[in-house]
């Protein structure tokens, strides 16, 4: 009823000529509707209810290891816990693990478990962590984490040791992978350690709330009894239920070509996905073996523009190669790379090269990276240079890539949360496309893994040379119907985040 009266408001409001705002997420990602009447009683606005309902798509998986779709990943971390989360700022925090001990050379870690347990009351212990590492290094979605992890097992004292092949200062980044019973890791719908049980009832799926959950964290998100889950079919689907119906919450990418646009009365936040967009050219570009001309394609991509036009405000303009809210992005040194067109018309000019034809490889099976492709094109040849769009359906675009059929070309990946960049200048990194390797870059990385001094050199280096173009990292909208998820906190790839109460800090143990 609430839904659909603020569906009448809204018409009215429109019939009455008066323009909706468009939203524009603030530093902390929340955002409300400026012309919307709010129709919640201030005095209910942190009630929730004891039954809520949410999407998800019933024949994707849910499986964490198999599952990629954002509506149904949303739901995990109600289900599911890892060693740690991490939160807004990419800062680790304690969830089943107790404490652990680090070897000063950073590259041993065992990790002692907390006295947590799955729906079905059963204990975790060491052989469930590790065959979820196993699985998840085995996955699409979490394998990038294993890089420079070299082996892990299980100790005499039933802790997980973790050996890393280099020194890698903050490993515990990289654990918030979900922990599920050993013998489900391949089970449709494994048992979690989560605040909820996905459990099939008699009216359809939904996620129960566990009385005998193992832990109490004071700032969990939800409280309902009962999280209703409804089938949905389609992004629209999902959207005319929030709007029309009783959906209290949906999460969305503004980044997919399955995006739909939301029209009523909500309350809005962003939640990082780690997807990170860039340009980078190839060894064989007669155009861009110009060190001038290469290292200053930075100061050509209008970054804000695109972030605003394109992706409704959804992403973070980055000129360094980490996303703005990692804590080792330096605003600084930022600055000193942002967009400048003047500065690239120069050295378009001072190169010699005004008018010389680029060769621009996209690919075209996502149409919103093929618009924003076509819209740099155009920045590039503001700047003096003649582009030909080579746009090339997903098989054939990277066979492209393999073969260095291009002089630049617009890329997209998912970062790991320590925002490790060696996968781009490793020889054969599976982001090397286009010759990048370089391997004073790939061991600058290595020491930024280390430590975290070294981002800013790593960073600097990237840019001072030209290695590829940061453009932006994109995010997740997610729209809530107005008071009822007032608590919500997202961060990177959890919608629901809670804390324990704990920090790194206070848990671990350096072995000399």
């Amino acid at each position: 009823m609430k839904k659909l009266l603020a569906m009448v408001l809204c018409l009215c409001l429109l019939l009455c000529g008066c323009a909706e705002k468009p939203y524009i997420p603030s530093g902390d990602g929340l955002s409300t509707e400026g012309d919307i009447i709010d129709i919640v009683n201030p005095e209910d606005e942190n009630k929730q209810p004891d039954t809520l309902s949410l999407a998800y798509y019933q024949n994707q998986p849910m499986n964490p290891f198999q599952c990629n779709d954002f509506t149904n990943r949303a739901l995990l971390t109600l289900i599911y816990q890892g060693l740690f989360f991490v939160d807004r700022n990419y800062t680790a925090e304690p969830i089943l693990c107790r404490s652990f001990t680090v070897t000063s050379d950073q590259k041993t870690y065992t990790f002692y478990l907390e006295q947590a347990t799955f729906s079905d009351g059963t204990q975790v212990t060491a052989d469930d962590v590790i065959a979820s590492l196993a699985a998840a290094q085995n996955s699409n979605f979490y394998k990038g984490r294993f890089l420079h992890i070299a082996s892990y097992a299980k100790t005499e004292d039933g802790a997980v040791m973790i050996k890393c092949s280099t020194p890698v200062e903050n490993l515990s980044l990289l654990l918030d992978i979900p922990i599920v019973p050993a013998m489900q890791v391949s089970a449709d719908r494994p048992l979690g350690t989560g605040p909820y049980a996905l459990t099939a009832t008699a009216t359809g799926d939904a996620l129960i709330k566990r009385a005998n959950w193992w832990c109490s964290p004071s700032d969990l998100p939800i409280t309902a009894g009962t999280i209703k889950l409804f089938s949905a079919e389609s992004a629209n689907h999902i959207r005319d239920q929030f709007e029309f119906e009783d959906l209290s919450l949906a999460c969305v990418d503004p980044g997919s070509d399955r995006y739909a646009d939301y029209r009523c009365d909500y309350e809005l936040w962003d939640c990082e996905n780690g997807i990170f967009l860039y340009l980078a050219t190839s060894k064989d570009s007669e155009i861009f073996q110009n060190d001038g001309l290469r290292i200053a394609l930075t100061y050509a991509v209008d970054r804000n523009l695109l972030v605003s036009n394109y992706y409704r405000d959804f992403a973070r303009a980055a000129s360094l190669p980490a996303s703005p809210l990692f804590p080792y992005y330096n605003q600084n040194l930022a600055d000193r790379y942002a967009y400048a067109p003047e500065k690239f018309a120069q050295a378009v000019s001072d190169s010699g090269l005004s008018g010389y034809n680029v060769v621009f490889l996209v690919n075209s099976d996502d149409s919103l990276r093929l618009r924003v492709a076509r819209r740099i094109a155009q920045m590039l040849e503001e700047g003096g240079l003649n582009v030909t769009m080579k746009e090339l359906r997903t098989s054939a675009y990277t066979k492209a890539l393999k073969n260095r059929e291009f002089d630049i070309y617009l890329g997209q990946t998912r970062l790991s949360p320590t925002m490790d960049l060696s996968p781009f200048f490793a020889t054969y990194g599976d982001l090397s496309w286009g010759g990048v390797n370089d391997i004073g870059a790939y061991n600058l990385s290595l020491q930024a893994i280390e430590n975290h001094g070294n981002y800013f050199s790593l960073h600097k280096m990237v840019m001072d040379n030209g290695l590829f173009c940061p453009i932006l990292f994109r995010s997740y909208a997610i729209y809530s119907t107005r008071g009822v998820y007032s608590d919500l906190n997202p961060s990177r790839d959890n919608v629901f985040h809670y804390t324990l109460g704990k920090t790194v800090e206070q848990i671990r143990t350096t072995l000399q």
